[in-house]
């Protein structure tokens, strides 16, 4: 494969290269800034290129910003990120256009190189690699999404439910009719997802899904 590296850590990259030529690989551009990447893309017009998310100047969002680009102009070219945190808004915004060849990984799973190098080799072939850490926050951030589409009644009732409470024992706490307490739980459960089925028992998801996204 064909690879760039936009790194401005100096020996991070030095290690990044010697990691992929031992397997193979050419590395075909080094970079330390959006800028330079996007220029290395349009001269060499890699395979796949990995990129760190904070980058010269500002060192804040100029690598995700740039491989976010770099997916516009060239949606066939694979990339993947490495961040020393999880950036939940640029990981949702990178994937959400096309998941297709995107990676995101923290810094420390480099340091197993097998599992990079799978990482490297899988977005090339038009997969996913996600760190598990990732998921796990991409996942609660739209759990926090789904409860925020709850109305306040909804939240209510909800909440009373994490507590135990039965349909009755709701309606008797919001001084309301069991029917309008059934009707909100179903409702809760359409904006959380949770369709009927013969195996998971909705109410207890429901409050999961409450108490996962309240932490």
């Amino acid at each position: 494969m064909r690879i760039v590296i936009a790194e401005d850590a100096v020996l991070l990259r030095a290690g990044l290269v010697r990691l992929l030529e031992d397997a193979g690989h050419t590395v075909v551009g080094e970079v330390n800034d959006g800028t330079g990447l996007l220029a290395a893309v349009d001269a060499h017009h890699p395979d796949v290129c990995v990129v760190d998310v904070r980058m010269p100047p500002t060192f804040t969002d100029e690598g995700v910003r740039a491989a976010i680009e770099l997916r516009r102009r060239h949606p066939d070219i694979a990339v993947l990120v490495l961040s020393q945190y999880v950036e939940e808004r640029y990981a949702s915004e990178l994937i959400a256009a096309n998941p297709s060849g995107i990676g995101y990984l923290l810094k420390d799973r480099v340091a197993d190189v097998a599992d990079f190098m799978d990482a490297v080799e899988r977005v090339a072939g038009g997969g996913t690699a996600l760190d598990p850490e990732v998921v796990a926050q991409l996942l609660a951030r739209r759990r926090r999404s789904q409860l925020d589409a709850l109305t306040a009644r909804e939240a209510e009732v909800l909440a009373l439910m994490a507590e135990g409470r039965s349909n009755a024992g709701i309606a008797a706490s919001l001084v309301v009719s069991a029917g309008a307490v059934e009707k909100h739980v179903n409702n809760i459960f359409a904006k959380l997802g949770l369709s009927a089925t013969a195996t998971d028992h909705r109410r207890v998801l429901a409050v999961l899904t409450y108490l996962e996204g309240s932490q």
